[in-house]
């Protein structure tokens, strides 16, 4: 936790310069999407996010952080998140999750999405589909909440009300070890986004506010562990995971999702939520 470390609130220009970073992200996570198929490797895949984040201008947020050795993340099946790429081939019906981070003039951008191969089991497609809408109910939390818990809140609601029998009566786990985070002049800050219900009521939102929302679910128990390549997170039981991401800002007039092409206007309107203008 960050406990009580200062939050950076940005400016309207600094929040823009956010956006550039943002784009470059949704760019190389677009073209992931397009490209992904069984056969390709885990790094066949970062170097396709890899070379649009430089044909950008933009630099690789993850490489070399903390020494991490790659452009981005990919975990698959139960690997819930920091999945190094190499050469693992990926295979029919797999679940890959692909984490991104870029930097343009020294902010940052970060987004995670999760894509089910084909011949795809409806309960792994059915997962990833559950994480996604929780990722989409908690930035539109981010609208009205005064605190940030609400963002957790809203997370398990969309958890409790998701029918278990998708998952063979089992409902999903919210993994709490792996929370969001603030973002801006460096890819991790306070405060901490937490996925889950909590006491606290967390840190206060207000404009200026920068925030990855990112919650991970899995198809079982909520406990990880890491690997021996001291990232690599996976399922205590084994069960397969999803893990999607965005970066939202918090402006006067509203939010705007950083790492969505469309400032995330169409999920939003969907919940009832208007996208405040940038200009």
């Amino acid at each position: 936790m960050f406990g009580q470390e200062r939050i950076e609130l940005k400016t309207p220009d600094q929040v823009r310069s956010m956006r550039r970073a943002g784009l470059v992200v949704a760019d190389a996570l677009a073209a992931v999407r397009e490209q992904v198929r069984p056969g390709m490797t885990t790094a066949d895949l970062d170097a396709v996010a890899a070379s649009v984040i430089a044909a950008a201008g933009a630099t690789p947020s993850f490489l070399g952080y903390e020494g991490y050795p790659a452009t981005v993340c990919v975990s698959v099946n139960d690997e819930v998140v920091h999945g190094i790429p190499g050469p693992r081939v990926l295979e029919p019906g797999d679940i890959v999750s692909i984490d991104c981070g870029a930097i343009v003039d020294g902010w940052h951008g970060d987004s995670a999405l999760t894509l089910v191969l084909p011949d795809a089991d409806p309960a792994d497609v059915a997962l990833s589909d559950a994480t996604e809408r929780a990722m989409w109910a908690g930035i539109a939390a981010l609208a009205s909440a005064d605190r940030l818990g609400a963002v957790g809140e809203a997370v398990e609601d969309v958890v409790d009300a998701t029918d278990a029998e998708v998952n063979g009566g089992v409902r999903y786990g919210v993994v709490e070890e792996y929370v969001g985070h603030g973002i801006g002049s460096a890819m991790h800050q306070p405060p901490d986004v937490l996925n889950y219900r909590a006491r606290a009521r967390g840190a206060r939102v207000r404009p200026g506010l920068c925030v990855a929302v990112e919650p991970m679910l899995t198809r079982g128990a909520q406990a990880t562990q890491v690997l021996e390549d001291d990232w690599t997170v996976v399922t205590a039981d084994g069960s397969r995971a999803a893990h999607w991401e965005h970066t939202v800002a918090v402006l006067e007039s509203g939010i705007w999702v950083l790492t969505a092409r469309d400032g995330g206007a169409a999920r939003l309107m969907e919940l009832g939520v208007t996208v405040a203008p940038l200009d």
